[in-house]
């Protein structure tokens, strides 16, 4: 099939996110200018720069209450936010904290997650999850958007603090394999990792 779209593609869902797959999932921890923490996972999210590191994630659509959701207003107004993985053993809660929520609610008692400190960023980060990347707002770019007023922007953030469990660690490498990392497919649709190949580049 072929569709252009702007233009009716015939299927019972939209296919465009089910095609770019499997998309990791950036579940960001940010502040409010008076202190209210907020969790939410993003799956249009990505490291894009290395050196220096650089992730960014999009944040498409308005809240409940209007305006632009918390976790872009928020990395905005208080110049950092931090990324925690998502893994198997998290799935669920990171589930609930995609819920729709009043400003004020605080998604990690929603989802029964606790908060710990972060070492160079006010936003706290997820004690259960096994990584956190803790970042400072870079950049905010406005992307065009098919419903007029509807906040459509990516933002950019550089990496300042990398937390990794011990655990984790075998002979000097991620083992990625016991973390089960969790990826979204589309629909209600996610996969983890559970099978690695190693393919060495040609030089």
């Amino acid at each position: 099939m072929f569709y252009e779209p702007t233009n009716p593609h015939g299927l019972a869902h939209d296919p465009f996110k089910s095609l770019i797959i499997p998309r990791p999932i950036g579940w960001i921890s940010t502040m409010d200018p008076q202190g209210n923490v907020n969790l939410a996972p993003y799956s249009f999210f990505n490291a894009v720069s290395f050196r220096p590191p650089i992730m960014m994630f999009s944040a498409g659509g308005r809240h409940i209450e209007g305006g632009a959701k918390d976790t872009a207003s928020n990395a905005e107004a208080c110049g950092e936010f931090v990324c925690n993985l998502t893994t198997w053993d998290l799935r669920e809660a990171m589930n609930k904290t995609s819920a729709s929520l009043p400003r004020t609610t605080n998604e990690f008692a929603q989802a029964g997650l606790t908060p710990i400190p972060s070492r160079l960023v006010r936003p706290p980060r997820v004690a259960e999850s096994p990584v956190h990347l803790e970042c400072r707002h870079y950049l905010s770019l406005n992307l065009p958007t098919w419903d007029e007023g509807e906040p459509n922007r990516v933002i950019f953030g550089e990496v300042v603090g990398i937390h990794i469990d011990d655990a984790i660690i075998k002979d000097g490498m991620i083992d990625v394999a016991s973390l089960r990392p969790v990826a979204r497919l589309g629909y209600f649709d996610y996969t983890s990792v559970e099978g690695i190949f190693t393919m060495p580049r040609p030089d």
